[in-house]
């Protein structure tokens, strides 16, 4: 029997697409023929999953999990939102947002991860999915929060099931008070950042070429006025108030009230719960934010389909 190398593997995976461990099969049951082993994956259903990889995905689902002080998001993308609402593609997705919480946020780290009950890891997993279901899959991003005291608290917007939709949030609130007080709280503010869509925890944490842009912008604005230069920067720094109101956690205006800042919201409920609250962090996933979604030309495609 010819030896399997990891470079033969290497091999077969790249011109298929498929996962390693699949790859490694098709070699020993071919013993080392790379050609035929291309044909057997072919037989499989599983070198089919390379050719779909080039289909855009920007359906899918988001996911999210939370185990005490630790909480996950996963997004994984499929072609349509048909498969969104195949109980085999969420099961997937319910199972990778639960491996992700012990990993570190890495989507690639979280890709080579083991799946449970079987010998392929989770990027491995999703190809033989791929192949199954006929569409496209991407396991597109990960994130991970955690604190020592306190709780990761979770939120899904538009929900197919208490874990799984289009906008998955976490927040994540350190402090010694009561976790189920601190998780209606956390609760709360999780919807609000669903709703307004934070880009920044508060002021400190803007990122500077952002704000110089903003304050270039703002500057140029300002001296059309033809006000002075001194005038002009209190304008401008007026403005920036503003802008952080807009994209600053801390500084927005919370929508569970209408009125108060919500950083005055934490310290109500830290007055409330007896407890100080500091907001660690937080995370917001929209399905398909920032995938360009491919516009298909269904009369081309069925032009191109009989030309072949």
């Amino acid at each position: 029997m010819a030896e399997i190398t990891a470079a033969l593997v290497k091999e077969l995976r790249e011109k298929t697409g498929v996962g390693m461990m699949d790859c490694k099969k098709a070699l020993s049951e071919n013993d080392g023929d790379l050609e035929a082993s291309v044909d057997w994956l072919r037989t499989q259903g599983l070198a089919a999953a390379a050719k779909k990889a080039g289909r855009a995905a920007s359906e899918g689902l988001i996911g999210v999990a939370s185990e005490g002080g630790t909480g996950a998001l996963v997004e994984i993308n499929a072609e349509t939102d048909f498969v969104a609402r195949n109980d085999t593609f969420q099961g997937l997705v319910e199972t990778v947002t639960g491996i992700a919480l012990s990993g570190s946020g890495d989507v690639e780290e979280l890709k080579g991860a083991a799946y449970p009950d079987g010998d392929r890891n989770v990027d491995e997993t999703i190809a033989a999915m791929i192949a199954t279901i006929g569409e496209n899959m991407d396991l597109r991003r990960s994130a991970r929060l955690s604190v020592d005291k306190g709780v990761v608290a979770t939120y899904m917007h538009n929900a197919l099931t208490p874990r799984l939709g289009k906008i998955g949030v976490l927040v994540a609130l350190e402090s010694d008070g009561d976790a189920a007080q601190l998780e209606v709280f956390g609760k709360q503010l999780a919807m609000h950042v669903a709703a307004s869509n934070p880009t920044a925890l508060s002021q400190a944490d803007v990122d500077p070429e952002e704000l110089q842009r903003e304050r270039n912008v703002l500057s140029e604005q300002a001296r059309e006025s033809g006000k002075p230069e001194e005038i002009i920067e209190k304008m401008v720094e007026g403005r920036l108030r503003k802008f952080y109101e807009e994209i600053c956690l801390m500084d927005q205006t919370f929508v569970i009230d209408g009125e108060s800042k919500v950083s005055q919201a934490v310290e109500a409920a830290a007055k409330e719960l007896g407890a100080s609250i500091t907001v660690k962090g937080f995370c917001r996933f929209a399905l398909g934010d920032g995938v360009e979604k491919k516009e298909e030309d269904f009369a081309a495609e069925v032009a191109a389909a009989v030309a072949s």
